[in-house]
Formats: structure tokens, sequence, C-alpha cells
């Protein structure tokens, strides 16, 4: 919740100030980061012989080995508007000679904000200083890891240098458990994921961008709005918001929507030459004989940009054009939305994935700056327009309907929104299989 339009000003002051205070005591820290652009991201290098190093200075690199053996490598950098972008990650789990590049880019594409009540709607990136409102972190809120001192560009305070990005590990319970062909042999394993997060402050919210890479080659990211609801913001007369303190006539806090965009420009196997596939099922009542209804599955190859709506049944996947894993199949990472509630009311937040064309100066989902040619508009559903796909940047779109509730208050409750891309076919089996398992790929029998 955040204050309305009639005091934005003052409250973009206020949270400038607040910042300057964290920041003050912030150690300095070196430059911007030394990672490629993303338009020069988008070439792709050959891979390899041996591991290398993410491709930046190491101030700006993440490189972690989880306890099952995976390895996850990026690189960091702070943007103006978009605030954490990870670079050049990459995937090398156990039993793999070298890494899996994954992803150029991955970075927020917008938190967009309309009120219920039809007075005011914020860009959080580009309209509301989304990047300016960096928080330091103190050391209990990384336990176990690493702060980093982020220079924020074009800082509104005196020391630009935040230690606002905290880097960690942390277990995610079972990876998996199996019983096995005795009663006294169990395979089980805790999951480990690593963990790259910052608080962002915009109004009186605070953002936890979370980005988790788990040991089994998953990425979920999510956004977590916590802080406060603005005191400022009530107004019992509307009808639409949720009364909170005592009484039935207690003031209401207004309703707001938060329809947060991610955009991912996939680099499967270091090559942007992916493709994109779109699967639909249908399950058809059994007929005379059948003792059950049938599914049917249907691939459609995505060959041109896509505005594309979650429903049952359906799923895509991003398919490497170059690498296979050892069992010869493509490598691929399905796309895996988490709960939403689709916002009806602007044209770009109508769908929940696009698929566009690359282009450098299409970055953020809606009030995108900058001028990408002529009738490009500046949101993401003007970009799609019918251009062939032949290197894919995704987008997401997940919404979340904030009716506030006296457990708001006070602070408020993380609430989370996000979703995942998943492994399909990137190793030829789980890569967190115990060894005395290794043997048991594909249609595999029991060992006389």
């Amino acid at each position: 919740m955040r204050v309305n339009s009639n005091t934005k000003a003052r409250t973009r002051a206020a949270v400038g100030l607040t910042v300057a205070a964290l920041a003050a005591g912030a150690t300095a820290g070196a430059g911007p980061a030394t990672a490629r652009s993303e338009a020069a991201a988008a070439q792709p290098k050959a891979a390899p012989a041996a591991p290398p190093a993410a491709d930046c200075s190491a101030a700006y690199r993440v490189e972690q080995k989880l306890s099952s053996g995976t390895t996850w490598r990026m690189c960091w950098r702070y943007d103006g508007k978009a605030g954490l972008v990870l670079e050049n990650i990459s995937y090398q789990p156990k039993g793999e000679p070298k890494p899996i590049k994954v992803l150029n880019s991955a970075r927020l594409g917008q938190i967009h904000v309309p009120y219920d009540d039809g007075k005011v709607e914020y860009d959080d990136l580009t309209g509301f200083d989304f990047a300016q409102g960096l928080m330091n972190l103190a050391p209990g809120e990384c336990p176990g890891g690493t702060i980093k001192t982020v220079k924020v560009p074009d800082s509104w305070n005196e020391d630009p240098n935040v230690k606002g990005l905290c880097t960690t590990t942390r277990s995610r319970g079972h990876a998996y458990r199996m019983q096995g062909d005795t009663a006294n042999k169990v395979f089980q394993a805790e999951g480990k994921d690593l963990l790259v997060y910052t608080v962002n402050q915009v109004g009186w919210y605070e953002y936890m961008t979370e980005w988790r890479f788990q040991d089994d080659g998953t990425i979920t990211m999510n956004v977590g709005a916590t802080g406060s609801l603005s005191w400022d913001d009530y107004d019992a007369g509307d009808g639409r918001g949720w009364p909170i303190g005592k009484g039935a006539s207690a003031a209401k806090a207004t309703s707001h929507s938060h329809n947060a965009f991610w955009r991912l420009d996939f680099a499967l196997d270091g090559s942007t030459k992916n493709t994109v596939e779109q699967y639909d099922s249908t399950v058809t009542a059994p007929t005379r004989g059948q003792r059950a209804p049938t599914t049917k599955t249907t691939r459609t190859k995505v060959a041109k940009e896509l505005a594309g709506d979650s429903k049952s049944y359906r799923w895509w996947r991003v398919v490497s054009a170059t690498g296979k894993n050892k069992d010869g199949h493509a490598r691929s990472y399905e796309i895996v939305p988490g709960p939403t509630t689709k916002y009806p009311g602007r044209s770009y937040t109508k769908h929940d994935v696009y698929v566009t064309q690359y282009n450098k100066c299409e970055l953020f989902a809606s009030n995108n700056p900058g001028n990408c040619g002529a009738g490009a508009g500046k949101s993401v559903d003007k970009w799609v327009n019918g251009q062939a796909l032949t290197h894919p940047v995704v987008w997401t779109n997940i919404g979340f309907h904030h009716i506030a509730r006296d457990e708001d208050q006070q602070p408020m409750p993380v609430h989370w929104q996000g979703f995942s891309i998943v492994p399909r076919d990137v190793t030829a089996m789980n890569p967190l299989t115990p060894a005395e398992l290794g043997w048991q790929n594909g249609h595999w029998r029991p060992r006389g």
C-alpha cells in the first residue's frame, strides 16, 4: 500500500531520506559492474573446454557449489531502473564435464500497481524509482551468506554504496524420497538452493526480489511484498477496501493489484537460437470398451511472437538448438507459472506469457523508456507483432490482488508471487541420483 498521487512527491522524498540514512553506514564499494551489456550478451560464445569463471570481474561474480555437487555461476550488475540484473547464468550438476549455459540475462520487467478506486496506478520500476530504494541488509538477514556492496547508479545519496545484495544457501526440504526394493532401504536427500536477493523500498512497500537456484537445475523467481500499509491511504467511503482497525465502521484500506513481470533472455547451451513450443492436452470421455478417459497431448511450434494464456493442460518450453543430454534428447526449460490473478484493466496485463523477438530496447513490460522505433509502443503487448522468433525473449506476468486484512499490520507479512523454469531433459537422469541407482536409466529391469 502506498499513498495516493497527491502525496507522491512527499513519499518519494521520504523514501530518499530513508535510503540515505541507511546508506550512510555502507562501505564504499567498486564501481558499476563490468558484466557485458544485454546487447552484447545476446551474442553467444563458443563453449570452452574447461569450466570457466563467469564473464565478469570477481566483485560481480557469483559462483556457488552446493553440497549436493551442483555448481551455479553467474554475473550480477545493478541497473538504474530494473535493480538487480543477473547475466551469463550457467548450471553444472555433478557428472556434467562443463557448465550448461541457461540464460543471457534475467531481470524484473515491471511491477505495475493499479488501485481499485481508479484514482492512481504506478509502474514501480520505471515510474517510481524502484532501483533508488535499495536497502541495506543486516547480517542476520543473510544467514550463512555474503552481503555484497552495490553501487546504485545516479544515486540520490551522497554515498551511492549500499550493502544490499545477499547471496547464501538454504535447504528446501526433501529433494526426493524413494522406498527401495527391500523394506530396510530408503533413498532420500534434502535439496539445496543458492539464494540471491535484494530489498527495495517503494513508498510504504518493501519488495524482496528473490532468485532461487536449485541443485536440480530449477530456477525460481519471486517478488515478496512486505513493509507497511500506508496510514495515509484509507477511505471508509469508497466501498472497495477492507475495514482495518476496531469495529465494522473502521477505515478501509484501499485494495489494489501487484502485476509483476519478469524478462528472461534464454541462451541454452550458449546459443540464442532457441525454439519455443506450446503443449496442449485434451481429455476425452471413455468410449465403449474403455475403462477410463483418454488424454492426447499435441505440440505446437511457436514460430512467431506470442501473447499466451495459461490454462489447464497447457505449458510451454524453450528448447536448445544445439545441445542434447547424454540420452540424445534436446535440452529445454519448461515455464511453470505460479498462482496468479490476471488483471484485465490494461492491455499488457491481459496475458500470462509473452514471447518476443530480442530487441535491446525492449526492457520493461509497461512504461518502457526510450524509443524502440516507429510505432513500437511502450508495453510488451505492442511488441508482439508477428516477427519470426530467432532469438526468443520470454516475459511472464504474475498478478496478486491485495485486499488488506487486519493481520497486515504491523509490519505487513510478506506475500509472494512468482514462477519457475524447470529443466526438461537437460540431464539424462535426475542430477541428484545416488550413485548406486545410476544404472536405472530408461526401461530398466531389476538385476538378477
